[in-house]
């Protein structure tokens, strides 16, 4: 373990660096630091919080249910914050991870408004040299990438965007002190997550709202509700076994599937089962059947339950043909969680333009042209999503072993061990990315996986008097064979999706989280770690 070395902002030398101040980051801090290791933590942003900082747009909520989008690592954490919100929204998220950053005396290992541009290995002394863009370099044993799956906004090349005399807002960078679009002439490009959870919002501000989509994505109501203090306090009382169903599960929820499977399942089962998967709301539609996403014939059963359902609140068939995907299964992409999505449809100020039928051919000073009109606008709002799972890290300049940048490294698509080591770049973690069940699962307890399982690696180095550990060649081929393998057996390739980076041009083409389940990769990483981390070579002083 090292001392700092120097006085001033930070020291010149630390145990770890941790790149991001989110959730992953808050925790790898104070987890490192209670194990007596020296940690500096570089965050671009000027406050803690990672996607939540960042992510203001109107209606940012998350798709997880709060008491289970929270830190499991303190009970005492657990049984004081009070959750307002069955799906708590972006405020309410950031308050809390400003409490914890608060509570646990966080900021002062914290670099902010510090953005981490090179990650160099000095190979001979077996330490990272990190440097910003401030000019302070740090030399660390151990790096670890905090950078987050969803952090990376991406902005489309469409000819003439920086000709548009209005606003241009990305959902990823809306302004924090708001902004008023009463009365104008809005139009919105994208109808993933965060379009889908902002259209309602400003269709009940603006004047005139184009919603611009490109491809239809399965939405389910959030049914959200406030929680009410005997629902507060009934939570708190079984937080430990929460924990434990949750992770045990498949992502990182305590809800179990139908013990049947979809295809076994009488026709009042299945839609008994789905009705209580509409009522609870979001993601875990997908998982109400073990099967669902195994099989075509099983995926049906769920999608024309959604179909049925949605159809219902949408006044013209026409839109409603619009609006439901035909290109994937449900589920082979994230399914969004809304508040009234599809009955905006029905507002007369809410004008729904398909892209696939009219594409867009440019934009200019005053709006949007399609190969059918010209749309004019006085602001324009991107929700076109990030570049998942590798972008924040391929911004950074991270130098392995023999000069090789790890983007050398996953030109052809990531390749990882566990999701956590890759080989040639010992001591180097990356947390909740490719290889991992990542965006598959709750964030902050596979955020809590990860930490911990990279704080017990590192003190059995220390234990065993070693410097590092370093993903094996073989290792890592073997996991993202393994990987692939899992995803093949899935109709998840079946879907052009972000999983596959299908939304970035000239983007390999992988399936990169792991979908065998939260509860199993947990197992996995577990076993690995208890063979004397088996797959890694252990490197002596």
């Amino acid at each position: 373990m090292k001392t700092p070395s120097s006085p001033g902002k930070g020291p010149a030398e630390v145990d770890v660096v941790v790149v991001g101040a989110g959730i992953a980051g808050l925790y790898a801090l104070h987890k490192f630091r209670e194990q007596g290791l020296t940690v500096r933590v570089f965050e671009a942003a000027d406050g803690v919080g990672g996607v939540w900082y960042w992510n203001r747009y109107p209606g940012a909520r998350c798709d997880v249910e709060s008491v289970d989008y929270s830190y499991s690592f303190d009970e005492d954490l657990q049984q004081e914050w009070n959750w307002s919100e069955k799906y708590a929204t972006q405020p309410e998220i950031l308050a809390y991870l400003e409490h914890v950053a608060d509570r646990f005396d966080l900021r002062r290992d914290i670099e902010f408004g510090t953005r981490v541009t090179d990650i160099v290995l000095d190979e001979p002394a077996l330490r990272w040299q990190v440097g910003n863009d401030t000019g302070r370099a740090v030399s660390a044993r151990f790096v670890v990438l905090a950078t987050g799956p969803l952090s990376n906004a991406n902005t489309p090349a469409i000819p003439g965007l920086d000709t548009f005399a209005g606003r241009v807002l990305h959902t990823s960078h809306w302004p924090h002190d708001g902004v008023d679009l009463a009365g104008q002439r809005v139009g919105v490009i994208g109808t993933g997550s965060s379009g889908i959870q902002t259209i309602p919002c400003l269709a009940e501000e603006v004047a005139r709202l184009h919603v611009f989509q490109r491809t239809p994505n399965y939405s389910v109501p959030a049914g959200n509700t406030p929680i009410t203090e005997e629902q507060r306090q009934a939570q708190k009382a079984n937080y430990a076994e929460r924990r434990r169903l949750s992770m045990a599960s498949g992502g990182g929820s305590p809800h179990q599937p139908h013990p049947k499977l979809a295809v076994e399942a009488t026709d009042e089962e299945r839609r008994e089962a789905y009705q209580r998967r509409w009522e609870l709301g979001g993601v875990l539609f997908s998982k109400t059947f073990a099967d669902q996403l195994l099989t075509r014939e099983a995926n049906d059963t769920a999608r024309l339950f959604w179909e049925e359902k949605v159809r219902a609140v949408i006044d013209d068939p026409r839109v409603a043909d619009i609006l439901i995907p035909r290109d994937h299964p449900i589920g082979t992409k994230r399914i969004c969680t809304d508040t009234n999505y599809y009955q905006t449809f029905n507002r007369d100020n809410v004008d729904l333009v398909d892209l696939r039928a009219t594409p867009i051919t440019g934009i200019d000073a005053d709006g949007v042209h399609t190969t059918e009109t010209h749309y004019r606008l006085d602001t324009l709002v991107l929700a076109t999503g990030f570049d998942a799972m590798t972008g924040s890290v391929s911004r950074m300049n991270i130098v392995g072993r023999g000069g090789v940048t790890l983007n050398e490294t996953w030109a052809e698509g990531p390749k990882t061990y566990l999701g956590l080591g890759i080989s040639g770049f010992p001591n180097l973690f990356n947390l909740t990315g490719p290889g991992s069940p990542s965006v598959l699962a709750n964030m902050v307890l596979h955020s809590e996986l990860h930490v911990d399982w990279v704080a017990e690696a590192i003190r059995f180095l220390d234990d065993q008097g070693a410097v590092a550990l370093e993903a094996r060649p073989d290792a890592v081929e073997a996991w993202v064979r393994e990987c692939a393998d899992r995803a093949a057996g899935t109709l998840m390739l079946e879907a052009n999706s972000w999983y596959l980076g299908a939304n970035i041009e000239g983007k390999p083409r992988v399936f990169m989280p792991f979908v065998g389940g939260f509860g199993v990769y947990g197992q996995i990483i577990a076993e690995v770690a208890a063979a004397g981390y088996k797959g890694f070579d252990v490197l002596e002083a």
